[in-house]
């Protein structure tokens, strides 16, 4: 199935334990479409600003992702967040943000995406990603995730994007949050009440929880020793995901207007595949190790976890 995405493509200065980096690769979008690039190709929607290294768009079109949906604001500079992980990695201190006209982004659909059926808001401004639900009228699946900084400022606007949304990506902090319930079960049912029929709360080094249709299931994250930074790792989890879906859903048929539904076992079978890229991704900086590993070897860590959980 066509697969678009709509998120930041940004440059990131980080700073982990292991070390830091400068101006390297980031944003909601990039980590997402290099994820899901692994099973199906990926239409990005998004802006870049005039100093966006030319190599990056390069590694994401060698990497199959279609890139027609992104402009290229020659008048000012990319998206921009600096922050800084402490010594358990559990606490991150945002440093700087510096949007650069991300906040006045106004996206098009181009006409040659009008077709897409697997749609992902990642981590954007709610009123971005609902300009964009709008232009996306044969929309069959459509998944969105949000973070902290949109929940207190634009709360209503997101609340009118989770009513049009099947599922919703979100840590469990922000779940709370969100939802005012510190027990996560309890947040998650609330979130369903909101409209998404799926609820996937990322809990960091301890996975994930999910609520979906006739299913409840928690699956851990793979236990790496290789911890550089935990940047991004939501995204690919994501990517990962609904990367799988889009692939095992390519021969779906459904009438006009109607949503698929998703067989718990595939749901299943895509956690293991975005708990796996995950894991990958934590292992170094920005997308490196994602640059690393092949389809073979993500598969050869969906097995590992699947022996870890006892499948």
């Amino acid at each position: 199935m066509n697969m678009l995405c709509v998120g930041t493509l940004a440059i990131d200065s980080v700073e982990t334990p292991a070390g830091s980096r400068q101006r390297v690769l980031g944003g909601s979008a990039s980590y997402f479409a290099y994820a899901a690039g692994f099973y199906t190709p990926v239409r990005v929607l998004g802006r870049t600003g005039n100093d966006w290294p030319p190599e990056y768009t390069q590694t994401f079109q060698n990497h199959g992702v279609d890139w027609r949906g992104v402009t290229n604001d020659s008048f000012a500079k990319s998206y921009f967040w600096r922050g800084r992980y402490l010594q358990d990695y559990q606490d991150r201190e945002t440093i700087e943000i510096q949007m650069h006209g991300f906040d006045r982004y106004r996206p098009t659909v181009p006409d040659c995406y009008q077709d897409s059926q697997v749609v992902f808001l990642a981590a954007a401004i709610p009123t971005v990603q609902r300009q964009v639900l709008d232009q996306c009228p044969n929309a069959k699946l459509i998944f969105a995730d949000t973070v902290d900084m949109w929940i207190e400022k634009t709360r209503s606007e997101l609340l009118d994007v989770l009513s049009r949304v099947d599922g919703l990506f979100i840590n469990d902090v922000e779940a709370r949050q969100l939802t005012g319930k510190n027990n996560y079960v309890q947040a998650a049912r609330c979130i369903q009440e909101l409209g998404p029929r799926w609820v996937i709360l990322k809990k960091g080094e301890h996975g994930c929880f999910v609520l979906g249709p006739n299913t409840m299931l928690a699956m851990p994250a793979y236990p790496s020793d290789k911890l550089i930074d935990p940047t991004g790792a939501g995204d690919s989890f994501a990517g990962g995901l609904l990367g799988y879906l889009s692939q095992r859903l390519q021969t779906a048929s459904t009438e006009p207007n109607q949503r698929i539904e998703i067989d718990r076992k595939d749901f299943l079978q895509a956690v293991l595949q975005g708990t796996a890229l995950a894991s990958y991704t934590i292992e170094a900086f920005s997308i490196e190790r994602l640059q690393q590993v092949t389809y073979e070897d993500i598969q050869q860590r969906v097995s590992e976890i699947q022996s870890l959980v006892g499948f």
